[in-house]
């Protein structure tokens, strides 16, 4: 609900302050006052453009504020939270500001925020009936919305279409999904084979890597390890400047002490101990002299080891660090393989269930398209009613549920309003032939068939809705703007009596020149400061007792119908 609207320097507002309560907010004024004003005031913060032609002559800048309470707002709130906007003070507080120079700002409690976003937010405050572009009415989705609060049983088939189009647009996301990665198949395809048979003819054995680097390093250092070997024989058996070899060294050994043995036995054991080393010793040098005689080095062998190890490194450096890696990996590829193989079939399986998918959705669409043909065309003759009511006797009003080419959201209907004001012709959309006095009216009508399951913003303004009418017409229009404002907030600009004599709030506005300078004030009227200006409106500027006596008794037929309503609301 509005608060409080604040505006400096707005054209002839150089500084007003209106404080705005619940239920009906009527403004009233004497012709150029600037009533208009207001309301493009309102509109500047619901995003409406703002020119550097509004700021007062003679001033720099122009700014409007307005303070909205966010109670019972939680689509409000939603919003404001999602745009990372605190609502902690249960207030929202809109700034806009503009400069001579061009330069505008925006304020949302406190944050600088964008123009679509503040204009997102509008359509969530405030409805402004009389103005095309700001009307509700004229939305797709709040003209799905119409319809689609009805009844509970229309509420039940679009709850069960929704499980169902969910359900379908997910199997239609993972057909896309397989469908668009088979434009890769082919490619991918021959990725795979080709490296399964490279992995293939490798003819790859477990640990093969580990052994072959030994058989290199052996092969590789042939010469210091000849050296060695030739060093190690020559010690073990002579033949070299050392003299007598370790082996037979430790054979004389044994057979001296063995001798010994005969004139004493203290080096006996002894003599045992070096019999097993000499043993001992004698089997390694066997297979030392083995080894040795078992050298080759074949410089052709090297290069196919080389050659052999090089196809491993080749493999390590594209699948895995070692050939346990390289053998998981083409596990892998073998795996996508026959996926992808089995693509058609995967295809085919897929579609089936989008087709079930879409069986099921059309189904549940036909459904509400049954139900909202049918609360469409209550809706239709029960707006027709009032907008005879309303001073339009002749006016045809449709909502028109003709099926659209595919599932969508809202099911597979397409909506339009189609209206005509006159006898004889054919009802058209109704934002093409409506005019701003008529949209007003329509909507009114409409609000006051749906109040009880009114979705749209909390806050209503009427702006031209008294165009063209009055006596009983007028009388009709006011009693249905009372009844919208029994659970909503309305403001209302009105020249009729019989519309502000419901007013819960009477604003006055009124200009004065001073210093050759036009100035615009608004105040709230007293209940006898209301008689005289209805009595006023009623009947000009020289105010009869007569037109006072029939302003009280035009008070007291409002407040009577006014409890009316609250009581049925």
């Amino acid at each position: 609900m509005l608060n409080t609207l604040t505006v400096w320097n707005f054209a002839l507002l150089e500084h007003i302050q209106i404080e705005f309560d619940k239920g009906l907010n009527i403004l009233t004024g004497e012709t150029g006052a600037g009533k208009s004003i207001l309301i493009d005031a309102l509109g500047a913060m619901l995003g409406s453009r703002l020119s550097t032609d509004l700021i007062r002559s003679g001033r720099d800048w122009l700014r409007v504020e307005a303070v909205f309470s966010l109670e019972n707002q939680s689509k409000v709130v939603e919003f404001l939270e999602g745009n990372a906007i605190d609502t902690a003070d249960g207030e929202l507080i809109i700034t806009r500001q503009i400069t001579s120079g061009g330069r505008g700002s925006i304020l949302i409690n406190g944050c600088h925020t964008t123009l679509a976003v503040l204009k997102s937010l509008g359509t969530l405050l405030v409805d402004i009936h009389g103005q095309n572009e700001n009307l509700s009415l004229l939305k797709q989705e709040n003209q799905f919305a119409l319809l689609d609060e009805s009844g509970s049983d229309l509420k039940d088939a679009l709850s069960r279409y929704g499980d169902s189009y969910g359900a379908f647009r997910e199997a239609e996301k993972r057909l896309q999904e397989k469908e668009s990665a088979s434009s890769d198949y082919e490619q991918r395809l021959d990725m795979l084979r080709w490296q399964i048979q490279e992995i293939e003819n490798a003819r790859l054995q477990e640990n093969e890597d580990e052994e072959l680097q030994k058989a290199i390093n052996k092969m590789s250092n042939a010469e210091k390890i000849s050296r060695h070997i030739t060093s190690a024989c020559e010690l073990l058996y002579g033949g070299s400047n050392s003299g007598i070899g370790v082996v037979s060294g430790l054979e004389e050994a044994v057979e001296s002490l063995k001798a010994l043995g005969r004139f004493d036995d203290a080096l006996d054991e002894v003599a045992g101990i070096l019999g097993e080393a000499a043993i001992q010793v004698r089997e390694a040098g066997y297979e030392v002299r083995d080894y040795a005689d078992s050298l080759e080095f074949d410089p052709r062998l090297l290069d196919k080891l080389q050659g052999r190890m090089d196809v491993i490194d080749r493999l390590r450096k594209k699948y895995g660090a070692t050939i346990a890696d390289i053998l998981a990996y083409y596990d892998r590829c073998q795996q996508e393989l026959a996926n992808i193989e089995n693509y058609d079939e995967d295809i085919a399986a897929l579609r089936a269930e989008v087709e079930a998918a879409r069986a099921e959705a059309v189904q549940a669409a036909v459904r509400v398209t049954d139900l909202r043909r049918a609360a469409a065309a209550d809706l239709s003759v029960a707006v027709e009613g009032h907008l005879a009511a309303l001073g339009m006797p002749d006016a045809s009003f449709v909502i028109s549920v003709e099926p659209s080419e595919s599932l969508g959201p809202n099911g597979q209907d397409r909506l339009e309003i189609l209206f005509s004001a006159n006898p004889g012709q054919e009802p058209r959309p109704i934002q093409k032939v409506a005019s701003g006095g008529e949209l007003s009216r329509i909507a009114l009508a409409i609000k006051t068939v749906t109040a009880s399951r009114d979705t749209s913003p909390a806050s209503m303004v009427f702006d031209e809705i008294d165009t063209g009418i009055g006596g009983k017409t007028a009388r009709m229009v006011a009693e249905r703007i009372a009844m919208a404002a029994v659970g909503k907030q309305v403001l209302c600009i009105t020249h009729l009596p019989q519309i502000a004599c419901m007013a819960d709030n009477h604003l006055y506005i009124s200009k004065s020149v001073a210093d050759n300078q036009t100035s615009t004030s608004v105040r709230s009227l007293t209940e006898g400061e209301r008689i005289n200006e209805i009595a006023r409106m009623a009947s000009g500027a020289n105010v009869s007792s007569a037109a006072l006596d029939n302003a009280r008794e035009m008070l007291a037929y409002a407040k009577l119908k006014k409890e009316e309503y609250s009581k049925n609301g």
